[in-house]
């Protein structure tokens, strides 16, 4: 599974908000809405997202293995 937690504590530390992102920045509401929900990104966006921020990408996500059971 992919989880966006860390690209939460990223915008934190870099004191960045979604608005920023959006209309500053033009990133589309709809992939802050599809990050929420753990939705696919492109690495298009991966990659957008990690300019602005100035970060690499596992500042904006992380794997997170599925339990076997």
């Amino acid at each position: 599974m992919i989880s966006y937690r860390p690209f939460y504590d990223t915008l934190f530390q870099r004191s960045v908000t979604e608005y920023a992102l959006i209309y500053k920045h033009g990133l589309p509401a709809n992939t802050i809405h599809r990050m929420k929900h753990g939705k696919p990104i492109t690495t298009t966006t991966l990659d957008t997202l990690c300019s602005i921020l100035e970060c690499k990408v596992e500042d904006i996500l992380e794997y997170i293995p599925a339990e076997d059971g």
